[in-house]
C-alpha cells in the first residue's frame, strides 16, 4: 500500500483547480481523495482519471452544452463536486474549466491510504485490490454519495489533499462509452503506470 508520510490531510487550495481539463486529469493522478463522515475518515490516492470535454465531446453529459438539473454544477466554477448515479452506483467528478464551460474529470480508481477497515465494512469481504479499483467501488468505499453534489473539493468533508505525483502516467481510450462515436477513441483516460488498483 502507498505510504503517506503525514496522515493529517488538509484540502488543497482552490487555485489548484484553475487548470485545463486535460491538465487536471493528469494532475489529479497521485493526489489524495478524502471523505470525512461520522463513521470516520477514508482516503485514497487517485491512480486513474478520465477527462470529459463538454460541448464537443459526445461522451460528456454536457455534450452540445446540454444543461439539466443533473449537469447544472458542471457550468459552475472549477473545483466543484459533480456526482451522479449510473446503474445504482454513485460516480464522482471534478468540475473543470471556467464558469460556463461544462467540463469535468471522472475519478476512476484510487489506492487505499487511510480508513481501510471502514472501506471493508462498506464494500464487504473483497480482495484489497477490488475495494477501490473502479469509479462505483471507490465512492462506496470512501462513503461518497450523490448528496455530495455541489460541494467544493477544496473544503471538507469531501476534498482533494496533496499527494505525490507518480513516476509514470499512461494514457488511452476511456472505458464504457462505446456509443459515443469517434469520442470513444480519444486518449483521455490517464493512470499511474503499473498500479494494481487501476480499474483494468
Amino acid at each position: 500500500m502507498y505510504e503517506v508520510k503525514n496522515m493529517s490531510f488538509e484540502p488543497i487550495g482552490a487555485e489548484y483547480f484553475n487548470q485545463s481539463t486535460l491538465e487536471m486529469a493528469k494532475s489529479l493522478v497521485g493526489q489524495i481523495l478524502v471523505k470525512e463522515t461520522e463513521r470516520g475518515l477514508a482516503a485514497g490516492r487517485i491512480v486513474e482519471t478520465e477527462a470529459y470535454m463538454g460541448p464537443d465531446d459526445r461522451a460528456a453529459h454536457s455534450y452540445r452544452n446540454r444543461r439539466t438539473k443533473r449537469t447544472e454544477v458542471m457550468f459552475s466554477t472549477p473545483g466543484h463536486v459533480y456526482t451522479y448515479e449510473m446503474h445504482t452506483h454513485c460516480l464522482v467528478n471534478v468540475v473543470c474549466e471556467k464558469t460556463g464551460i461544462p467540463q469535468a474529470v471522472l475519478i476512476r480508481a484510487v489506492e487505499p491510504v487511510e480508513g481501510i477497515e471502514l472501506m471493508y465494512e462498506r464494500r464487504g469481504n473483497k480482495k484489497e485490490k477490488d475495494l477501490t479499483n473502479g469509479p462505483g467501488k471507490l465512492t462506496k468505499a470512501l462513503g461518497i454519495i450523490k448528496a455530495d453534489y455541489g460541494r467544493r473539493f477544496y473544503e471538507k468533508p469531501l476534498y482533494i489533499a496533496e499527494g505525490q505525483a507518480p513516476s509514470s502516467i499512461t494514457s488511452g481510450p476511456r472505458i464504457g462509452i462505446d456509443n459515443s462515436g469517434e469520442a470513444k477513441d480519444y486518449p483521455w483516460r490517464f493512470w499511474e503506470t503499473g498500479n494494481p488498483f487501476v480499474s483494468r
